[in-house]
């Protein structure tokens, strides 16, 4: 393989999010190190929407960030691939290195009418580091891998539902129990290839793999197509004194779309978890947007793939332990987003009529229940 050819401008500046070595050596493709320089004059702020940073002109003020030189040809076209789906564009800045020397190098910041002033609150990178580092990078590897194969501006398109994708993936890499399932191994499954049909708010993808068979051999390489959904919550208010539970109704698409008649669904609260969220945060989020609750006890229900045949949707659900008084049901969800939702109360014996009934007929609301059915007792004191 030839020795790659060095940009006509190959020094460039890192002062935000590929400041973290690990990133940056993500969108290279290759292990990469710096040194370290400011900007002078300039100064970091989060940005509109919370999860990367802007630079602002600021008299007086220096970024801290990182000198990378002698960046090749193959280098700048995957940054410019990564930076420019965000309206990000190199430009030439005067920046001083530890020593004291000035140096001309390339800095990534917003074209003249795509700015955004960011808010009011400093960027640090030890705070980014710890709330989204791991996400940026397991999203940066899904977006570098359309480098060639999409326009960036199509890729960043996704950005927001790519990260909420990468946070699922490293929820994923937490330790999972194996006492009697099939103990994988890193050589137990060999991706040929992965292609990607479609992409909007959710994606479908296809791989080109083998598998580890029962008897140590590795099955014959087959299709299988996964629609991509992300990590979600779901939560169930219930008072126990009054022994009565917050249920809410919508319409929604899945049953739509399979011919069924009744397409408004009797469900508990649910939603999907944000990057840079926890589930339990995006449990409390949920119960506000949706039932107007403000909870705090979270009780945990279960952890579990409703259907890991087709989809990656990975859920949480949760009993919230409230107060449910008679004006606690109304209409909620946000404008923005097209949702209208009902909130219903029940008490335990009308929520259990439904299940047997068949109304309730997703499988959180159903599994939800149950457990509150096997706890019920304990958490009513009786």
């Amino acid at each position: 393989m030839g020795q790659q050819k060095v940009a006509l401008n190959s020094d460039y500046f890192f002062c935000g999010t590929l400041r973290h070595l690990p990133l940056l050596g993500i969108v290279l493709g290759r292990d990469v190190q710096g040194e370290a320089a400011v900007l002078p004059g300039a100064a970091l702020y989060w940005s509109n929407d919370g999860s990367f940073p802007v630079i602002v002109a600021e008299p007086g003020a220096v970024a801290e960030g990182l000198v990378v030189r002698t960046l090749s040809e193959v280098d700048v076209a995957r940054l410019d691939f990564f930076e420019g789906g965000f309206g990000f564009q190199a430009r030439p800045r005067q920046v001083r290195l530890s020593d004291g020397q000035m140096l001309q190098a390339m800095v990534f910041g917003p074209t003249a009418d795509e700015s955004e002033p960011g808010k009011a609150t400093p960027w640090l990178l030890a705070d980014w580091q710890a709330r989204y580092a791991a996400e940026f990078e397991a999203t940066a590897r899904d977006y570098l891998a359309q480098f060639g194969v999409r326009p960036p501006r199509a890729v960043a398109a996704r950005f927001a539902q790519m990260m909420v994708r990468g946070a699922s993936r490293v929820r994923a890499t937490e330790t999972a129990p194996t006492q009697l399932r099939h103990h994988a191994q890193a050589t137990d499954v060999d991706l040929a290839a992965l292609r990607e049909p479609y992409a909007r708010f959710f994606a479908m993808e296809e791989f080109d793999l083998s598998f580890r068979r029962f008897d140590g051999s590795m099955s014959p390489k087959v299709t299988r197509a996964v629609f991509v959904a992300c990590d979600a919550v779901t939560v169930l208010p219930y008072d126990p004194a009054r022994d009565r539970v917050l249920v809410i109704d919508q319409f929604r698409t899945g049953p739509y779309a399979r011919g069924d008649r009744q397409p408004w669904q009797i469900e508990v609260i649910a939603g999907r978890i944000d990057a840079g969220e926890t589930p339990e945060a995006a449990a409390l989020r949920e119960a506000e947007e949706e039932a107007g609750l403000h909870l705090d006890t979270l009780l945990p229900v279960a952890r579990y793939y409703p259907s890991p045949g087709c989809s990656s949707e990975f859920i949480y659900s949760f009993v919230a332990l409230t107060d449910l008084p008679d004006d606690a049901a109304g209409v909620f969800g946000i404008a923005g987003e097209a949702e209208d939702i009902r909130g219903h109360l029940l008490s335990f014996d009308e929520l259990m009529a439904l299940v047997v009934s068949g109304e309730i007929s997703n499988a959180p609301t159903l599994l939800t229940t149950y457990w509150l059915a096997q706890h019920r007792k304990d958490l009513r004191g009786t």
